[in-house]
């Protein structure tokens, strides 16, 4: 038969999907052509095709008008990840292997000039979207690729290293196979970490109430600003706060770990690892966000489950520091083009730092400023109000003294803190089915349960520091979760009280 059908997966952002390569052979000048909306690098999968299966000591049809169709045809399909089920469609039209066999399969891999398989991006995410959708097959995918693919609940994933192991398992009834190759097998979930590589906050030193307002965050989902002048420990206590949010589920892992196999980033070592993201200052808004065509992650969403940490938080571009507002709100990020629209999730929690002025020392009783009041206001104005009402929690993070810093006993372990963070969103889960700061609405009164005095006592608080609506709702949920911390049912004028020194306005 001259014309055969192989399964594959075409990503377009998290959803994987179906593609038929169809490959015709047909008498006539030899030529090989490839259709179906292919972007450059698949296109370049001819030459990779021809020489892998020739290197193989497989024939290819050299002599045959090739028509390769990748179906739909409107359907962006982008890197190698074609080749194998281009070769495997080659080899089923010439008779070379039994087209019907590879029925109940989909096949994605690079190949190598020699034959060999390489690992392709955003396997995982296309067997979770496999696993989502209940599309019931055998994925066959190269090293590196199938092992992610295989920590999806109920998949059935197979690992080949070369194009032979492949052919091997799809030769024609009654062909004399040799003896099978090393290359093919199925493959098992791999065990977790039994622990999870994260930094301990016993290394800092005093800022006993950053510190709290770490454990604050954690405990509630809520967004962080550290303001301190240079080397007061803010990029320390941030690149820790991940250890104190509680253990991944497996539905969070899977989420998190499908984001950074689109992204390449993702590594078995780092399952079930919470990620924390650190973009550089000169980071674009597209950097941030996501976007290209077809659109990839940002950081924000590679940071899904995890941390996001903006150091030197006013230095980054003013419309990368916008376009946070609305995943801040929502947890998502919808990415829009011409052509395509693709939405990626981005549930992080963020945590800027920054100095207090250009030089750094303002309110230091180490150093003393030298900035003008002008330059001080300049600085502290690149960050909008709308962006600064959307954060939660606002800390100072003080010098410290030398004697405090080499005499002082070590902190309290990131261990201890979580134990606390986790029982903390365990009763407002078991309260409400979510995290505090994912209160919404109607939702805020049902479940605050604000004394009387704690209200008084609020409405005064907002109305001399000019809160707006969004700001005083986001102190009822940063109230909610110091209550939660500390096991009282109703939330009381102590937690407002508290809650109102982390929403400091910026001097």
């Amino acid at each position: 038969m001259s014309l055969s059908l192989v399964q594959s997966r075409a990503l377009l952002g998290l959803e994987a999907a179906a593609v038929t390569v169809e490959v015709h052979l047909a008498n006539g000048l030899p030529s090989f052509t490839l259709v179906g909306l292919a972007d450059v690098e698949v296109k370049e999968a001819r030459e990779r095709v021809r020489s892998a299966i020739q290197n193989s000591g497989l024939e290819f049809p050299g002599n045959k008008r090739i028509t390769v169709n990748l179906a739909p045809a409107d359907l962006p399909k982008d890197s190698g990840r074609f080749d194998l089920p281009i070769a495997l469609g080659i080899l089923a039209a010439s008779g070379q292997i039994d087209a019907a066999r590879l029925a109940g399969h989909e096949f994605a891999g690079e190949l190598s000039l020699s034959g060999e398989l390489r690992p392709v991006r955003g396997a995982l995410a296309m067997s979770l979207a496999l696993h989502a959708g209940h599309v019931v097959t055998q994925l066959v995918l190269p090293p590196g690729s199938a092992e992610e693919a295989a920590l999806v609940p109920d998949a059935q994933v197979y690992r080949a290293a070369h194009l032979l192991d492949v052919v091997r398992q799809f030769l024609p009834q009654g062909a004399g196979a040799a003896e099978p190759l090393d290359g093919w097998s199925r493959v098992t979930p791999s065990a977790a970490p039994a622990t999870a590589p994260y930094a301990d906050l016993a290394d800092i030193k005093g800022q006993v109430a950053a510190k709290r307002a770490l454990e604050i965050a954690a405990a509630g989902g809520h967004s962080l600003l550290l303001m301190g002048p240079p080397g007061s420990g803010k990029s320390m206590l941030a690149q820790r706060f991940a250890g104190l949010l509680p253990p991944m589920t497996v539905e969070e892992a899977l989420q998190s770990a499908a984001i950074a196999s689109l992204g390449g980033r993702f590594s078995l070592a780092r399952w079930a690892v919470r990620p924390t993201c650190s973009p550089h200052h000169t980071a674009s808004a597209v950097a941030l966000v996501g976007g290209g065509s077809p659109p990839r992650p940002g950081e924000i969403s590679l940071a899904h489950h995890g941390v996001l940490f903006l150091d030197e938080f006013p230095e980054f571009p003013r419309a990368a520091l916008e376009a946070l507002r609305e995943p801040l709100e929502t947890g998502t990020i919808t990415i829009s083009r011409a052509a395509r629209r693709s939405e990626f999730p981005a549930r992080f929690q963020m945590i800027g730092a920054m100095n207090p002025c250009p030089c750094g020392y303002l309110g230091s009783p180490l150093k003393a400023c030298r900035c003008t009041p002008d330059q001080v206001a300049r600085y502290q104005g690149k960050l909008s109000g709308p962006l600064l009402d959307r954060i939660d929690l606002h800390v100072e993070v003080p010098a410290l003294p030398p004697q405090d810093l080499v005499q002082a006993p070590p902190g309290e372990s990131s261990h201890d803190i979580r134990e606390r963070c986790s029982a903390a969103r365990e009763r407002a889960v078991a309260r409400q089915g979510k995290t505090n700061q994912a209160l919404q609405g109607q939702e805020i009164d049902e479940y605050l349960a604000l004394d009387a005095a704690a209200v008084r006592f609020l409405n005064t608080a907002a109305t001399r520091l000019g809160w707006s609506a969004r700001s005083t709702h986001r102190a009822l949920k940063v109230a909610r979760t110091i209550a939660d911390l500390a096991g009282a049912h109703s939330t009381q004028v102590t937690h407002v009280a508290e809650t109102i020194q982390y929403r400091r306005a910026l001097s």
